[in-house]
């Protein structure tokens, strides 16, 4: 079944001609992949672009983070810490209402 999409003619033509068109980020990626490859995936993408500064590239950190992501690059080993929490849910029995909020006293002041 065809399903129709609400999309403007302009838009589909610049992807069309966008999937013929070659990955300007092929180099970028080949690198990238081969440093995580190296440090076996202990590196995220801050380490990633500090390796890649070292080896004399320039480039963005959010480049290396955006890359990273549509390879599906992600550090192993990095597990963040969670945060202490204290409750423990309902601890103790709730006593009876006994009262049953009747709060007036028989005897006046």
């Amino acid at each position: 079944m065809l399903k129709i999409v609400d999309l403007p003619e302009a838009t589909y033509h610049y992807h069309r001609q966008r999937f013929d068109s070659e990955d300007p980020d092929r180099e970028w990626k080949t690198l990238i992949r081969a440093l995580f490859e190296k440090h076996e995936g202990r590196y995220g993408y801050r380490r990633i672009h500090l390796a890649l500064q070292a080896l004399g590239h320039v480039i963005n950190h959010k480049k290396v983070q955006r890359i990273m992501n549509e390879l599906n690059l992600l550090c192993g080993k990095f597990i963040r810490k969670s945060r202490y929490k204290s409750y423990k849910g309902n601890v103790g029995t709730i006593a009876k209402n006994r009262l049953n909020r009747r709060f007036h006293p028989s005897y006046a002041l």
